[in-house]
């Protein structure tokens, strides 16, 4: 009886059926996964996204908070250390995510090729990409110290971690500007010293990508651009750049994600100093939200976080739409 039921039922109404069982089947697989992520990442982001918009200073206990607003965001904007830590942001974004990209290809061409011992040298250099922050961070505190291998090395007596100069001002000065902005005047020399650090760590993960996108490259291209006299520097510019360009997108839009989140290094190197010149937005948050030598602001530290997020998305936008019309030779 059975039989002919099925037999009666037509085609396309069972291929109905069974994709709805599949998808039903889908979901329930998913489900613990869906339930998670919506309590404790959706669902905190809402929560936070609720408070940053409350007087919601004292403990995360004090029940209810009175709603103010715009008041924690216009606060926030005119905050002298959050624009100090956005220029801090905006200056590691910058230096970094040119440099890690830059090199991430370099060393990935370099490791591209097929010599001897090639896979030592490439897990060798992507050693340092999964060794914990903080203890790349120790090790580099102690390679800036006063007496640290770095100035045991070039023979010089600078204190890396605790000193505010800013390395542009010396070449502001040749041409006679000796009061700029704080602005133009660039990182100072304690924040470079970290910047030099997280270029050592990201550049080995991104050299993976790049090598994995360089392997993917057919080698009947350079064939043909060998035949028209394009090697060397010409098929690099003309085949392997434009091939990694997919690429070269996720990894810059990656590094301004994290080099505006960046924390742990300056925490844990210099706690946003000296003289705020490495404070970042991550740690101010931080500081200000669970009250790190002063009254806990909760609501002023969230008001604070999505604005930072809110910057991060819009260049993420930007960089987005400039990378593909520049895929697309506009």
């Amino acid at each position: 009886m059975a039989a002919s039921t099925n037999a009666a039922t037509p085609p396309q109404r069972r291929s109905s059926t069974l994709a709805r069982q599949e998808a039903l089947t889908g979901y329930l697989f998913i489900a613990p996964y869906l339930i998670i992520a919506g309590i404790f990442t959706y669902g905190l982001l809402a929560y936070v996204f609720y408070i940053s918009f409350t007087d919601l200073t004292a403990s995360f206990a004090q029940k209810p908070p009175a709603f103010v607003g715009l008041r924690n965001y216009i606060r926030a904007l005119n905050e002298p250390d959050f624009r100090v830590s956005l220029t801090n942001a905006f200056w590691y974004f910058v230096i970094v995510t040119t440099f890690q990209t830059i090199g991430a290809i370099l060393l990935a061409v370099l490791l591209n090729t097929r010599l001897q011992g090639i896979r030592f040298f490439r897990t060798l250099l992507y050693s340092p990409s999964v060794a914990s922050s903080v203890v790349i961070s120790l090790i580099f505190f102690w390679l800036y110290q006063r007496r640290g291998f770095i100035n045991y090395a070039l023979g010089t007596d600078i204190a890396w971690l605790r000193n505010a100069d800013r390395i542009f001002d010396p070449i502001l000065q040749v041409f006679g500007v000796t009061s700029p902005p704080n602005f133009f005047r660039g990182p100072s020399i304690t924040w470079t010293a970290l910047m030099v650090m997280n270029i050592f760590t990201t550049i080995p993960t991104f050299m993976i990508m790049f090598l994995a996108a360089l392997q993917d490259i057919p080698g009947h291209l350079y064939e043909a651009a060998s035949i028209d006299g394009a090697t060397g520097p010409r098929a690099f510019w003309y085949i392997t750049l434009p091939m990694l360009r997919p690429v070269i997108t996720l990894v810059v839009i990656l590094g301004t994600i994290g080099t505006f989140q960046v924390f742990d290094q300056a925490y844990v190197l210099t706690e946003g100093g000296p003289l705020k010149t490495t404070l970042t937005p991550t740690l101010l948050i931080y500081q200000k939200t669970l009250g790190k030598g002063t009254q806990p602001e909760a609501s002023f530290g969230a008001a604070m976080a999505f604005i930072l997020a809110a910057i991060i998305v819009l260049i993420t936008i930007i960089q987005r739409r400039y990378i593909e019309r520049a895929n697309l030779g506009e």
